[in-house]
């Protein structure tokens, strides 16, 4: 199976000489093709920080970063936006859709930036909405959506381009329970009928056991990791909550 991300001894750090915070510790994993891996961790873990460097919205200290063997870390200028613009896909806690567009113009957004024919542009848009069945909201703007509507619009946009990688930060954090779960089960649709590979950073336990693999951070390093394979995902959250007993975590935080 292909490796779509492979990170080799990343170390991030804050602060100068007098002050260093250690925020990533000599972290390496690989994400395969077709992969859905979840990130989880107590706030302070460094899964965020995790999740910035492979964005390439923060820089490494040490180590590399590697997305379909182009090392990004090396990256700049135009031909680091090039790389953003068409290897990754982002899904933001909350949203990030340009609220004087309609729900169709932001999902569009992408595709005209890379300058693709409106035909396609309208043929793109309207299966993506349908895979996650937004179809209904393409003509609204932000304000006339529910939140998890609006999230699943932030998931179209986000996969239009048919990038290498879909990064998701805490994308159920701002969804009550019902948003949560239909957007949760689009992300498996996502992930086993359209292949796309996803690697999502969260603290909830449930959101976690929709993932086939779930890595653990403490205090910048992998804690621990477990894999779903045949497991139910009654059985796979219960597991994770066993994990997160062990972090330390408030498990009121986990669930």
């Amino acid at each position: 199976m292909e490796t779509v991300l492979k990170l080799d001894n990343v170390e991030k750090y804050y602060g100068n000489k007098s002050s260093l915070t250690k925020a990533i510790d000599n972290i390496s994993f690989e994400v395969k093709k077709q992969e859905f891996v979840a990130i989880m961790g107590a706030s302070g873990s460094g899964k965020t920080t995790l999740l910035n460097v492979i964005s390439t919205i923060d820089k490494v200290t040490s180590g590399h970063i590697y997305v379909k063997d182009q090392d990004i870390t090396k990256l700049k200028g135009n031909d680091l936006n090039k790389f953003r613009r068409e290897e990754l896909g982002f899904i933001f806690q909350d949203f990030n859709l340009l609220d004087t567009l309609t729900s169709y113009e932001n999902i569009a957004l992408a595709l005209s930036i890379q300058s693709v024919g409106a035909k396609e542009i309208d043929a793109r848009v309207k299966k993506v909405s349908k895979d996650l069945d937004v179809s209904g909201v393409l003509n609204k703007y932000p304000y006339q959506m529910s939140g998890g509507q609006k999230q699943r619009v932030a998931a179209a946009r986000a996969i239009i381009t048919n990038p290498s990688l879909v990064l998701a930060d805490e994308p159920t954090g701002a969804l009550d329970s019902k948003s949560a779960k239909m957007l949760l089960e689009r992300f498996n649709y996502l992930n086993t009928e359209l292949m796309s590979t996803i690697l999502m950073v969260t603290h909830d336990a449930f959101t976690a056991s929709y993932a086939s693999r779930v890595i653990f951070i403490k205090d910048g390093r992998i804690f621990s990791e477990l894999i779903k394979g045949n497991l139910s995902r009654k059985e796979f959250f219960d597991k994770i909550i066993d994990v997160v007993t062990l972090l330390g975590g408030d498990l009121n935080d986990a669930l």
